[in-house]
Protein backbone atom coordinates (compact mmCIF):
# COMPACT_ATOMS: atom_id res chain seq x y z
CA UNK A 1 0.00 0.00 0.00
CA UNK A 2 0.97 3.28 -0.57
CA UNK A 3 1.41 5.24 2.22
CA UNK A 4 1.70 8.60 1.34
CA UNK A 5 -1.66 8.35 -1.05
CA UNK A 6 -3.91 8.55 2.13
CA UNK A 7 -2.18 11.67 3.93
CA UNK A 8 -2.41 13.72 0.93
CA UNK A 9 -6.33 12.55 0.30
CA UNK A 10 -7.32 13.34 3.91
CA UNK A 11 -5.56 16.61 3.29
CA UNK A 12 -7.82 17.52 0.47
CA UNK A 13 -10.75 16.15 1.55
CA UNK A 14 -10.31 18.07 5.38
CA UNK A 15 -8.62 21.17 4.03
CA UNK A 16 -8.32 22.57 7.28
CA UNK A 17 -7.60 25.57 6.15
CA UNK A 18 -10.21 26.24 3.83
CA UNK A 19 -12.88 25.65 6.90
CA UNK A 20 -10.87 28.87 8.51
CA UNK A 21 -13.88 30.69 7.36
CA UNK A 22 -16.17 28.90 8.79
CA UNK A 23 -14.63 28.35 12.21
CA UNK A 24 -14.17 32.35 12.22
CA UNK A 25 -18.10 32.10 11.76
CA UNK A 26 -19.18 29.99 14.03
CA UNK A 27 -17.38 30.83 17.10
CA UNK A 28 -17.73 34.82 16.46
CA UNK A 29 -20.29 34.79 19.05
CA UNK A 30 -18.27 32.56 21.37
CA UNK A 31 -15.31 33.87 24.34
CA UNK A 32 -11.83 33.62 23.98
CA UNK A 33 -12.23 30.34 26.09
CA UNK A 34 -14.52 28.98 24.31
CA UNK A 35 -13.03 29.62 20.92
CA UNK A 36 -9.92 27.81 22.48
CA UNK A 37 -12.15 24.48 23.63
CA UNK A 38 -14.25 24.39 20.21
CA UNK A 39 -10.89 23.96 18.19
CA UNK A 40 -9.67 21.14 21.40
CA UNK A 41 -12.48 19.44 20.61
CA UNK A 42 -13.37 19.71 16.97
CA UNK A 43 -9.30 18.56 16.53
CA UNK A 44 -10.11 15.90 18.79
CA UNK A 45 -12.97 14.59 17.30
CA UNK A 46 -11.93 14.75 13.57
CA UNK A 47 -9.11 12.28 14.52
CA UNK A 48 -11.42 10.20 16.24
CA UNK A 49 -13.57 9.72 13.12
CA UNK A 50 -10.38 9.21 10.78
CA UNK A 51 -8.76 6.43 13.51
CA UNK A 52 -11.91 4.46 14.02
CA UNK A 53 -12.56 4.46 10.18
CA UNK A 54 -8.84 3.42 9.51
CA UNK A 55 -9.03 0.42 12.12
CA UNK A 56 -12.64 -0.61 12.02
CA UNK A 57 -14.07 0.89 8.66
CA UNK A 58 -13.46 -2.49 6.73
CA UNK A 59 -15.54 -4.84 9.70
CA UNK A 60 -17.96 -1.99 9.47
CA UNK A 61 -18.72 -2.84 5.98
CA UNK A 62 -18.37 -6.29 6.30
CA UNK A 63 -20.49 -6.50 8.79
CA UNK A 64 -23.39 -4.76 6.25
CA UNK A 65 -22.25 -7.37 3.43
CA UNK A 66 -20.89 -4.22 1.23
CA UNK A 67 -18.04 -5.31 -0.68
CA UNK A 68 -15.03 -3.29 -0.79
CA UNK A 69 -15.33 -2.91 -4.79
CA UNK A 70 -18.83 -1.59 -5.09
CA UNK A 71 -17.02 0.89 -1.41
CA UNK A 72 -14.37 1.87 -3.74
CA UNK A 73 -16.35 2.96 -6.54
CA UNK A 74 -19.59 4.43 -4.39
CA UNK A 75 -16.35 6.34 -2.70
CA UNK A 76 -14.45 7.43 -5.53
CA UNK A 77 -17.81 8.68 -7.34
CA UNK A 78 -18.43 10.53 -3.77
CA UNK A 79 -15.02 11.88 -3.78
CA UNK A 80 -15.02 13.22 -7.35
CA UNK A 81 -18.50 14.91 -6.22
CA UNK A 82 -16.74 16.46 -3.62
CA UNK A 83 -13.83 17.40 -5.68
CA UNK A 84 -16.17 19.09 -7.93
CA UNK A 85 -17.70 21.15 -4.67
CA UNK A 86 -14.20 22.49 -3.60
CA UNK A 87 -13.15 23.06 -7.40
CA UNK A 88 -15.73 25.93 -6.93
CA UNK A 89 -14.35 27.48 -3.74
CA UNK A 90 -17.07 25.16 -1.51
CA UNK A 91 -16.34 22.76 1.75
CA UNK A 92 -15.84 19.13 0.01
CA UNK A 93 -19.08 18.22 2.66
CA UNK A 94 -20.90 21.11 3.36
CA UNK A 95 -23.56 23.44 2.12
CA UNK A 96 -25.37 26.66 2.69
CA UNK A 97 -27.76 24.48 4.86
CA UNK A 98 -24.67 23.13 6.98
CA UNK A 99 -23.10 26.55 7.56
CA UNK A 100 -26.45 28.26 8.17
CA UNK A 101 -27.18 25.44 10.89
CA UNK A 102 -23.84 26.57 12.50
CA UNK A 103 -24.35 29.78 12.88
CA UNK A 104 -27.80 29.20 14.62
CA UNK A 105 -25.83 26.91 17.00
CA UNK A 106 -23.23 29.40 17.64
CA UNK A 107 -24.45 30.52 20.97
CA UNK A 108 -24.33 26.71 22.66
CA UNK A 109 -20.82 26.87 22.81
CA UNK A 110 -19.33 23.02 22.42
CA UNK A 111 -21.72 22.01 20.03
CA UNK A 112 -20.58 23.19 16.94
CA UNK A 113 -17.49 21.59 17.69
CA UNK A 114 -18.66 18.66 16.78
CA UNK A 115 -21.63 19.50 14.56
CA UNK A 116 -21.36 21.17 12.04
CA UNK A 117 -17.52 22.17 12.52
CA UNK A 118 -15.80 18.35 12.21
CA UNK A 119 -19.08 16.67 11.23
CA UNK A 120 -19.82 17.36 8.03
CA UNK A 121 -17.53 20.03 6.92
CA UNK A 122 -14.13 18.59 8.31
CA UNK A 123 -14.70 14.79 8.61
CA UNK A 124 -17.77 13.52 6.38
CA UNK A 125 -18.67 10.77 3.83
CA UNK A 126 -16.02 11.36 1.53
CA UNK A 127 -13.46 11.33 4.45
CA UNK A 128 -14.82 8.06 5.60
CA UNK A 129 -15.20 6.41 2.63
CA UNK A 130 -11.25 7.14 2.16
CA UNK A 131 -9.91 5.39 5.17
CA UNK A 132 -11.99 2.55 4.85
CA UNK A 133 -11.41 1.76 1.57
CA UNK A 134 -7.36 2.47 2.07
CA UNK A 135 -7.70 0.24 5.26
CA UNK A 136 -8.89 -2.37 3.31
CA UNK A 137 -5.63 -2.54 1.54
CA UNK A 138 -3.69 -2.71 4.80
CA UNK A 139 -1.59 -6.07 5.78
CA UNK A 140 0.46 -5.37 9.36
CA UNK A 141 -0.65 -4.10 11.96
CA UNK A 142 2.42 -0.79 11.45
CA UNK A 143 0.27 0.19 8.15
CA UNK A 144 -2.83 0.17 10.08
CA UNK A 145 -0.83 2.35 13.14
CA UNK A 146 0.40 4.28 10.05
CA UNK A 147 -3.60 5.23 9.15
CA UNK A 148 -4.20 6.16 12.86
CA UNK A 149 -1.03 8.49 12.66
CA UNK A 150 -2.33 10.52 9.95
CA UNK A 151 -4.90 10.64 11.80
CA UNK A 152 -3.20 12.55 14.58
CA UNK A 153 -1.59 14.53 11.94
CA UNK A 154 -4.91 15.69 10.64
CA UNK A 155 -6.25 16.38 14.19
CA UNK A 156 -2.63 19.03 14.53
CA UNK A 157 -2.91 20.38 11.23
CA UNK A 158 -6.66 21.43 11.96
CA UNK A 159 -5.21 22.67 15.49
CA UNK A 160 -2.73 24.89 13.88
CA UNK A 161 -5.16 26.41 11.37
CA UNK A 162 -7.69 27.22 13.83
CA UNK A 163 -5.33 28.34 16.47
CA UNK A 164 -4.14 30.74 13.25
CA UNK A 165 -7.31 31.64 12.14
CA UNK A 166 -7.13 35.15 12.61
CA UNK A 167 -3.78 35.23 11.12
CA UNK A 168 -4.75 33.07 8.07
CA UNK A 169 -7.53 34.86 7.05
CA UNK A 170 -5.63 38.23 7.09
CA UNK A 171 -2.97 36.70 5.34
CA UNK A 172 -4.55 34.62 2.25
CA UNK A 173 -8.18 36.64 2.36
CA UNK A 174 -10.90 35.08 0.88
CA UNK A 175 -9.37 34.89 -2.56
CA UNK A 176 -6.25 32.80 -1.55
CA UNK A 177 -8.58 30.56 0.62
CA UNK A 178 -10.64 30.43 -2.57
CA UNK A 179 -7.70 29.62 -4.58
CA UNK A 180 -6.29 26.64 -2.10
CA UNK A 181 -9.66 24.71 -2.13
CA UNK A 182 -10.04 24.94 -6.01
CA UNK A 183 -5.88 23.32 -5.85
CA UNK A 184 -7.14 20.67 -3.47
CA UNK A 185 -10.07 19.91 -5.11
CA UNK A 186 -7.90 19.42 -8.15
CA UNK A 187 -5.84 16.98 -6.61
CA UNK A 188 -8.70 15.15 -4.54
CA UNK A 189 -10.39 14.80 -8.29
CA UNK A 190 -7.47 12.77 -9.80
CA UNK A 191 -7.61 10.77 -6.82
CA UNK A 192 -11.01 10.23 -7.38
CA UNK A 193 -10.88 8.85 -10.79
CA UNK A 194 -8.43 5.98 -9.90
CA UNK A 195 -10.15 5.20 -6.98
CA UNK A 196 -13.34 4.78 -9.13
CA UNK A 197 -11.89 3.17 -12.02
CA UNK A 198 -9.80 0.65 -9.70
CA UNK A 199 -13.53 -0.30 -8.07
CA UNK A 200 -15.17 -0.61 -11.70
CA UNK A 201 -12.87 -2.96 -12.80
CA UNK A 202 -12.57 -5.11 -10.15
CA UNK A 203 -16.67 -5.06 -10.18
CA UNK A 204 -16.28 -5.80 -14.33
CA UNK A 205 -13.02 -7.20 -14.79
CA UNK A 206 -13.98 -7.09 -18.95
CA UNK A 207 -13.09 -3.63 -18.37
CA UNK A 208 -9.52 -4.53 -17.00
CA UNK A 209 -8.95 -6.08 -20.44
CA UNK A 210 -10.51 -4.29 -22.88
CA UNK A 211 -8.23 -0.95 -20.89
CA UNK A 212 -5.07 -3.22 -22.40
CA UNK A 213 -6.03 -3.75 -25.92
Amino acid sequence: MDLLKPLIALLAIVNPVGAVPFFLAFTQGLSREQRLRTLRVSSFSAFCVIAISGVAGPQIIAFFGISIASFQAGGGMLLLMSSLHMLNAKPAESGKDDVDEGQAKADAGDSVAVVPLTIPLLTGPATISTMVIYAERTRTFMEHAVLVGYGVVIGLATYAAFAASGRIAKVLGRTGINVMTRLMGLILAAMAVELLADGLTKLFPALAGGAHR
